[in-house]
C-alpha cells in the first residue's frame, strides 16, 4: 500500500466510524496499522472504533500505539484518561486529564467541539480529585499535628503549592539578574532596624504629602513612553503616559529633585536613615506614588533583583485593595511598611473611590555583602556609561 492508498483506506476508515459503522471501520483501520504501522491517527481511530464495538482491551492497546507515536496529541490523553476513570482506575486517569488541560490551554485557536466536551469532562474531575485530595491530606496533616498558625510561613506555602492553590513565582527581573539571591516575596518589618524609626515619622510625612495634593499638577505618570525605546509589550500599554499611577519624585534616578525635596524636609530626614543604595543616574529613587480610584496596575517585573521595594502608606481608603507579589496578597496598612521583591512578577489594585498614596522607595537587598553591593553599583555605573556614549 503506497501513501496516497493509506491516506485514502484511512478517510474512509474515518467516514465509516463518523457515521456509526463500527466493524467496517475497525477493520479499515486495521489495514492501515498493518501497512503504516506510523500513522497515529489510524491507531487512534482504531481505538475509537473497538471501544464502541465494546472491545476495551484492544481500544488501550490500540491508543497506547498512538500516545507512543504522538504524546501530545490530546484526543488520545483524553481517551485513555476516560477508559480508566470507567474501569474504576481514577487515580490512574489523573495525569492524563491533567496533560490534556495542560496542552489545551497552549493553543489559541478554537478547539474541534467533541475536544472542548472531552475538556470540560477532564476538568470536572480534576477539580473533583483536587477537592478530595485536599481534603485528605489536610485531615492526616492535622491528625498528625499541624497547625497552621503555628507552622512557618514557608511550609504553608509550600503546601499551598503543592495543593495548586497558589503557584510558583521566580525572580525575573528585566535588566540585570544576580544569582543565589532568596526567592522571597515578601520582607518582614521586624527584619529591618530603621523600620520603626522611619514609621515614626509617618505623620508628618502625611502632613507634606497633604500640601503637596493640593497642586496636583506636580505628579506625573510613573510610567512615561520614551522615543529610545520601542513599546512592544501589550500588558502594560494601558498604564503608561496615564495620570491614573502618578509620580512625585524627591529622589529621581538618583537625582535629588530640589524643589519637591524643599517641600519635604521631615520626608528627607526621615528617609536619611534608611540604606538608600546610590547608583549614579539610577538610584536611589524616592517618590509619593498615587494610585487613582478604581485603577489596577497589571502584572509586570520590575528591573532589578539586587534592590527591594518598600511602600510607607500613608493614604489607604476603606476597602482599597491590594498588592500582590508572587502568590502573596497584603493589604496596605497606613504607617505600615510593606517590603517586596519587584522582580518576582507583581501587580496593585486600589478598588475604591478615593486615591491611595504610600511613599516608595528602594533599598539594597540585605543578602548582598557590601563588597557585592560595591561591585554590582560598579557594573551598573558602567552599563549606564556605555549606553550614554551612544
Amino acid at each position: 500500500m503506497n501513501q496516497a492508498q493509506a491516506s485514502e483506506q484511512l478517510q474512509q476508515a474515518i467516514t465509516a466510524l463518523q457515521q456509526g459503522r463500527a466493524h467496517e471501520a475497525r477493520s479499515l483501520f486495521n489495514t492501515v496499522v498493518q501497512q503504516v504501522p506510523q500513522a497515529a491517527q489510524a491507531w487512534l481511530g482504531l481505538a475509537f472504533s473497538c471501544s464502541n464495538l465494546g472491545d476495551t482491551e484492544a481500544a488501550m492497546a490500540a491508543i497506547e500505539r498512538c500516545l507512543k507515536l504522538e504524546p501530545r496529541n490530546i484526543r488520545a490523553l483524553l481517551f485513555k484518561g476516560e477508559h480508566l476513570e470507567n474501569a474504576g482506575q481514577s487515580r490512574t486517569a489523573l495525569p492524563f486529564f491533567e496533560a490534556a488541560l495542560s496542552l489545551a490551554a497552549n493553543i489559541q485557536e478554537p478547539l474541534p467541539g467533541d475536544i472542548q466536551k472531552g475538556l470540560q469532562r477532564a476538568q470536572q474531575m480534576t477539580d473533583k480529585f483536587s477537592a478530595e485530595y485536599t481534603d485528605f491530606l489536610l485531615n492526616k496533616l492535622k491528625q498528625k499535628g499541624y497547625q497552621p498558625a503555628q507552622a512557618s510561613d514557608r511550609f504553608n506555602l509550600s503546601l499551598d503549592i503543592c495543593l495548586g492553590r497558589k503557584q510558583i513565582y521566580h525572580q525575573q527581573p528585566n535588566r540585570f539578574y544576580f544569582p543565589g539571591l532568596p526567592q522571597r516575596q515578601f520582607y518582614e518589618r521586624n527584619e529591618f532596624d530603621w523600620i520603626e524609626q522611619l514609621e515614626a515619622h509617618t505623620g508628618d510625612i502625611r502632613t507634606e504629602l497633604q500640601a503637596l495634593l493640593k497642586t496636583p499638577e506636580r505628579f506625573s505618570p510613573y510610567l512615561q513612553s520614551d522615543t529610545d525605546i520601542p513599546e512592544i509589550n501589550e500588558s502594560g500599554k494601558d498604564i503608561i503616559n496615564n495620570p491614573d499611577w502618578g509620580a512625585l519624585y524627591l529622589w529621581e534616578y538618583g537625582q535629588q529633585v530640589e524643589e519637591n525635596a524643599r517641600a519635604c524636609p521631615n520626608t528627607m530626614v526621615a528617609m536619611d536613615k534608611v540604606p538608600l543604595p546610590h547608583v549614579t543616574s539610577q538610584t536611589p529613587i524616592v517618590l509619593f506614588s498615587r494610585l487613582a480610584a478604581n485603577t489596577h496596575i497589571p502584572p509586570h517585573h520590575g528591573m532589578l533583583n539586587t534592590r527591594l521595594i518598600c511602600h510607607l502608606p500613608l493614604i489607604v481608603p476603606d476597602k482599597c485593595g491590594t498588592l500582590r507579589c508572587g502568590s502573596d496578597q497584603r493589604e496596605w496598612v497606613e504607617g505600615q511598611t510593606l517590603i517586596f521583591d519587584d522582580s518576582i512578577e507583581h501587580e496593585a489594585w486600589n478598588n475604591s473611590d478615593e486615591d491611595r498614596v504610600v511613599l516608595l522607595f528602594d533599598i539594597w537587598r540585605p543578602e548582598l555583602t557590601e563588597d557585592e553591593r560595591a561591585l554590582v553599583t560598579m557594573m551598573l555605573e558602567s552599563v549606564k556609561e556605555y549606553q550614554g556614549a551612544g
